[in-house]
């Protein structure tokens, strides 16, 4: 009986410690912060959140973040940057150029169809012209690198127009 008392007071101790410890993070002053706030009444929020809680981690980790998403979609033969992925393409820019310290590697990747030779050029167009899309934007090209894949890391290894759009890709990794 004492025991059972025992472990249900550390549980109870366990519960209160950690509700009662938060800590918010301030944006920075040159508005080139994570994106976290604290408003007047000291609740964080950060901006685009909607799972009714605050984000306090790594912007690139947070999924209300457009930081979130680092995959790039292409359309079959096409090195083209879609009109859809401008927006990703910017913040990660953005955040680049906030953070000179960071750097990304641009993967190229294709689908099974096509050469091994010509999938591994394709490749390195798609990586390339996602490096040209931040350097647009003011990145330094000593922040990005680019490799390609070409067809031989498949996201889906599928045989289908489903899984071949979804290795049609060019991957930011940090």
């Amino acid at each position: 009986m004492k025991v059972r008392m025992f472990q249900w007071g550390l549980m109870l101790a366990a519960v209160l410690l950690f509700s009662g410890c938060s800590t918010f993070m301030k944006s920075d002053s040159d508005g080139s912060g994570d994106g976290a706030s604290v408003s007047e009444s000291g609740d964080a929020s950060t901006s685009g959140a909607s799972r009714g809680g605050s984000w306090q981690g790594n912007p690139l980790d947070n999924p209300d973040s457009p930081l979130y998403t680092k995959v790039i979609y292409f359309d079959f033969d096409i090195s083209d940057i879609r009109q859809e992925s401008i927006p990703t393409l910017r913040a990660h820019a953005d955040y680049l150029l906030s953070n000179a310290g960071a750097s990304i590697t641009v993967e190229g990747h294709c689908d099974e169809r096509g050469s091994r030779e010509y999938n591994i050029g394709l490749g390195e167009r798609r990586a390339t012209a996602i490096k040209r899309f931040m350097e647009a934007e003011g990145v330094s090209s000593s922040q990005i690198n680019t490799i390609s894949y070409g067809e031989e890391r498949p996201a889906d290894p599928g045989h289908g127009e489903a899984a071949w759009a979804m290795n049609r890709r060019g991957i930011l990794v940090y």
